[in-house]
């Protein structure tokens, strides 16, 4: 009997790592949202997700799991294609009938902004994205999506359309009891700063762009 209250003890201690802890409306130019703060086990598990209709109805929502980029996305860096995938992201999910999406603390595909900034110099040097991440001592890519598909279980949307160029994207959330019904592009129009960035995604990391 005192095995079993533990097993039932660690159980639910597992299933409590993820909670929201707020909900709130959230009225934005791209249309009305309901804005949900998750948090799982400590800082590093942290994300707001925007949420539009119905999740648990009969089509799949369109979502867009979006990694925090604070010199694209705040302070409009021309360096990355960040804010404007989250632009166009927040348009087509204002405009589909339902969606999600997730806004995570990702910075620099996973290694922190002040990491991040640290490669930005050595990119200034003449090396790539994905080499001034190894330089300093990080895969290419870093990020884990195994919290983001709690969050997107929690929220009832286990059928996704993803908005995503990025193919291990899909399989991490697929291995994680997502199902990606449809991968939709996400490839708004880039400056011409940001295409040697784009093309470094195409051929060292696998991402499906057009045009790159």
């Amino acid at each position: 009997m005192a095995a079993k209250s533990q097993s039932d003890s660690r159980s639910k201690a597992k299933s409590a790592r993820l909670r929201a802890i707020a909900r709130a409306e959230l009225p934005t130019r791209y249309g009305r949202f309901t804005i949900y703060g998750f948090q799982g086990r400590g800082a590093e598990e942290e994300a707001v997700a925007l949420v539009r209709g119905n999740l648990r109805g009969r089509s799949a929502p369109l979502v867009r799991v979006h990694s925090q980029c604070l010199t694209g996305d705040v302070l409009t860096s021309l360096r990355c294609d960040c804010r404007a995938q989250l632009e166009l992201s927040l348009q087509e999910i204002g405009r589909a009938p339902s969606g999600v999406l997730l806004y995570l603390p990702q910075e620099g595909r996973g290694i922190g902004l002040m990491n991040k900034l640290r490669a930005y110099e050595l990119q200034d040097g003449g090396m790539d994205t994905v080499e001034a991440n190894e330089s300093l001592g990080f895969a290419a890519d870093v990020r884990d999506y195994d919290f983001s598909a709690k969050i997107l279980k929690k929220l009832g949307a286990t059928r996704i359309r993803l908005l995503s160029n990025n193919p291990e994207k899909v399989r991490q959330l697929e291995n994680a009891g997502i199902r990606v019904v449809e991968r939709v592009p996400c490839q708004p129009r880039v400056s011409k700063i940001s295409r040697a960035y784009m093309q470094t995604k195409k051929t060292k990391m696998g991402h499906l762009l057009e045009g790159m």
